[in-house]
């Protein structure tokens, strides 16, 4: 397989040495050829080696082993595929390259749910205007880095905003000391040909970037633009309301597109109750800031909320506090075993039947 790989084509779609090294790990018949998962559609995957597009089913033993792991291929992913033969028309996916990078978060059952692989970099997109929200930054922010990716900041719709420097201020100083350093912040108006320009730095031949935040914040705006798409090729956009400057929601499934200058952009839908897939430690390492500050409080499991002596409160913005909390509290809830969660249940039902006993006592009508 190795003999037959055109390395200039498929670095226009994303190859990298590191995923090339990945192939010899796989046992592969001298006909796979190697392509990358532009688009998932149920029980198809729409591929492309850097010439051509194709589509494909996945092997019985493949799906079965992935079934077994728990796991499923997701657009970015590297494939083996078995081209049609004059005895089976079909083209068949009959091996996953290892992904490099694997960006996954929990759905509302807490079950594991991948998003997209072998991504480089995630560019954050947010609102300027209404749906400017530090909290939720943070969550998008732990998410790729608990999966090792780069972070770029990206404030949209900024031809909308009366005072982009405010805003951009205001995400630096949320983000200030460690959990800001490196962490690029810019102000783009998505439709502009400017904005290709800012973000060169990350659209390098070879190079994968993924958009991500919510729904309507001009993700598919910017994928056409980065990419130059027009017409039909382009994704679809539902524009700015008036009311509130929202964008509306339109991007139904992540799909993988090509840059003109080598680079591949993965559009994805707005992501709803993000859940992140990590315990408490991972997110210790996420929030390293918080986690060194808190060695200095006086008690060992200072929780940073009114316990006396904490070093963290004062030195962390409130906000980025908040959303720490509330994620670990979240990771703690996903370690629980279902006794747990059962005995927790029971605690607060025994709570609240105490809190209406007391309510009617003071109300004069105990029964």
């Amino acid at each position: 397989m190795l003999d037959s790989i055109d390395f200039s084509a498929l670095r226009g779609v994303g190859l990298t040495q590191a995923v090339l090294a990945q192939l010899f790990h796989l046992r592969l018949e001298p006909t796979d050829r190697l392509m990358r998962i532009t688009e998932v559609q149920r029980d198809r995957l729409r591929l492309h080696d850097g010439h051509t597009e194709l589509v494909a089913a996945l092997w019985p033993t493949l799906r079965l082993a992935l079934q077994m792991g728990d796991e499923r291929l997701v657009v970015g992913d590297w494939v083996a595929v078995r081209p049609p033969s004059d005895t089976d028309h079909s083209a068949w996916v009959t091996a996953r390259v290892p992904p490099i990078t694997h960006l996954v978060r929990r759905d509302e059952s807490g079950q594991r749910q991948p998003l997209v692989s072998n991504v480089d970099t995630a560019l954050l997109v947010m609102g300027a205007r209404a749906d400017f929200n530090l909290r939720r930054l943070d969550r998008y922010l732990a998410l790729v880095r608990l999966a090792g990716i780069e972070p770029v900041v990206v404030l949209s719709q900024a031809d909308l905003c009366g005072d982009i420097p405010a805003r951009v201020q205001a995400v630096h100083a949320h983000l200030g000391g460690e959990a800001g350093a490196g962490v690029a912040v810019l102000a783009l108006d998505g439709r502009d040909a400017s904005a290709a320009t800012a973000l060169a730095p990350w659209l390098a031949p070879g190079r994968t970037l993924v958009l991500l935040g919510s729904s309507g914040a001009g993700k598919s705006t910017l994928t056409n633009t980065l990419t130059g798409a027009t017409g039909a090729d382009a994704q679809a956009t539902g524009g700015v309301r008036k009311g509130d400057g929202r964008g509306r929601h339109t991007t139904t499934v992540r799909s993988l597109h090509r840059c003109p200058g080598g680079a591949c952009i993965i559009d994805t839908p707005g992501l709803r109750g993000l859940q992140l897939d990590a315990d408490e430690a991972q997110l210790d390492a996420v929030f390293e800031d918080i986690a060194t500050l808190a060695g200095h409080c006086r008690f060992r499991d200072c929780r940073h909320e009114d316990e006396p002596g904490c070093a963290v409160r004062d030195a962390v913005p409130a906000g980025r506090l908040l959303s720490y909390q509330k994620l670990q509290r979240e990771a703690r809830r996903h370690e629980m075993t279902l006794l747990d969660r059962q005995r927790q249940m029971a605690e607060w039902k025994a709570r609240s039947r105490g809190a209406k006993a007391v309510d009617r006592a003071k109300r004069g009508h105990i029964r």
